[in-house]
């Protein structure tokens, strides 16, 4: 069967071909945004993008188009479908259908870190010898792509609450049904399809409901808002977690290392592991022990899920490192929303101690875009010793209020050029430089490494 893909190179979409070219089907797909790493991902399986959205990339017309929810009603393809009365349908049901059939599915939901958590718990399965299949909204350190079919009975998903298409308004994750559910935090973001927490609060607890009675959800004894959906009607056994030993919280952590690049494990109070690696953070450690009990729930110990943790290569995009050119370190992070930021930069800073870090921001994201969060960002980088905010063009709100809120050293850049003459002037051997953004940020990452390189 031949599928075409509108919006192939978001990390769900194109997680998504990976799988359906894996199940033999010929794939192709549109983007306006073809960009590594993505990209380079697709490129290197064989599939052949397509730039924009033109009608002639549905000519002739493939067996079913897979439309991603990006498209909206307008678009030049989108019209041509519907015109045509060609076959489609969204993502989240294509794989709901050809790919979780069958399954015990381990869903990873929540606001923050779902990438990151996905890519953990499929990196300690397959340790475990349980060759899982996964679907990870990134592009994985420790696997050679974002997506996979597995060997075996166990199919981990990144289980977004975004919607899942133009004519289907419902979260993707509603789709999933999955067995094991982690729910890791829930704030307010999108703001461009919910309205307000409420909404959001609402679509998880559609997820709740699909969960059965024999599996397992896993949340932390922090989060107010998912014990709110919790109240709701919940029917599912639930595993507490906790940073800090707690009597309401079944699986913890006690850190050893203060960024969090070590710290044990306890269950019920006893120690079962330790796990020493290179992520640094609370929100780090957060994310293990859901992994460590979402594995427990599939027959996996503690022990060797902390064993297996220990050696995680980590996720593209999340703290990545780029390079350390005459001792300044560059990193690549994901970070579109205050917490995110902020977590980010609290475990940068433990590890840095007094070294000088940049934040590098760039307000992408729609509810960035939006300004939905704009009273919050200058207290999410308060961290950084200087902090420079990306003023794109078509942004729709000034971030100078950002920038006067700030505690600490603050400037805007309207140009890529300027970020890159700023930091290779002023950059010191021993600083960090995090460059935060959802998108390919124009390039920015390899221009300023390639930047520094030249100086050097």
């Amino acid at each position: 069967m031949h599928l075409h893909i509108l919006g192939i190179c978001g990390t769900f979409m194109g997680s998504l071909a990976l799988l359906a070219r894996d199940l033999g089907h010929t794939v192709t797909g549109s983007d306006e945004n073809v960009y590594p790493p993505m990209s380079t991902q697709l490129e290197n399986a064989g599939i052949t993008l397509m730039q924009g959205y033109d009608r002639s990339h549905l000519q002739p017309h493939p067996d079913l188009v897979i439309v991603g929810n990006a498209m909206k009603r307008g678009i030049d393809a989108v019209e041509y479908l519907l015109d045509q009365g060609l076959a489609y349908t969204s993502g989240p049901q294509f794989l709901a259908d050809h790919v979780l059939q069958g399954k015990h599915v381990l869903g990873v939901a929540g606001t923050h870190g779902k990438t990151t958590t996905t890519t953990m718990l499929a990196w300690v399965l397959d340790q475990a010898g349980l060759e899982p299949g996964f679907l990870i909204g990134g592009v994985p350190l420790g696997f050679s792509q974002s997506a996979r079919l597995g060997a075996g009975q166990y199919f981990v998903v990144e289980a977004d609450e975004y919607d899942s298409a133009f004519f289907d308004k419902r979260s993707k994750f509603v789709h999933y049904h999955p067995k094991t559910a982690i729910l890791n935090n829930l704030e307010f973001d999108h703001a461009d399809i919910f309205d307000d927490l409420a909404a959001i609060q609402k679509q998880f607890h559609h997820l709740v409901r699909t969960i059965p009675s024999q599996g397992r959800i896993i949340a932390p004894i922090t989060e107010t808002h998912i014990d709110e959906v919790l109240a709701m009607g919940c029917w599912t056994p639930v595993m507490r977690t906790s940073i800090g030993q707690d009597d309401n919280a079944q699986l913890s952590a006690e850190l050893i290392a203060i960024d969090g690049t070590h710290f044990k494990v306890l269950h019920n109070g006893t120690v079962q592991g330790e796990v020493q690696w290179s992520m640094t953070g609370q929100h780090s450690v957060a994310n293990a022990l859901a992994t460590i009990a979402a594995a427990e729930h599939v027959g996996v110990s503690i022990a060797d899920a902390c064993t297996a943790l220990s050696n995680f290569g980590g996720v593209k995009r999340r703290m990545e490192l780029l390079g350390t050119i005459a001792g300044i370190e560059v990193y690549d992070d994901f970070a579109h929303h205050p917490t995110a930021i902020d977590t980010t930069l609290d475990g940068a800073r433990k590890r840095l101690q007094q070294r000088k870090l940049w934040a590098v921001i760039e307000p992408r994201s729609n509810t960035m875009r939006m300004g939905s969060h704009k009273a919050e960002l200058a207290h999410s980088a308060r961290l950084a010793d200087q902090v420079i905010w990306y003023q794109p063009e078509g942004l729709d709100w000034d971030l100078q209020p950002v920038v006067d809120a700030a505690a600490n050293s603050a400037c805007i850049a309207r140009k890529l050029d300027e970020i890159i003459d700023t930091i290779v002037n002023q950059a010191q051997a021993g600083d960090a430089v995090v460059i935060m953004s959802n998108g390919g940020f124009g390039g920015l990452h390899q221009k300023l490494v390639q930047a520094l390189q030249a100086k050097a």
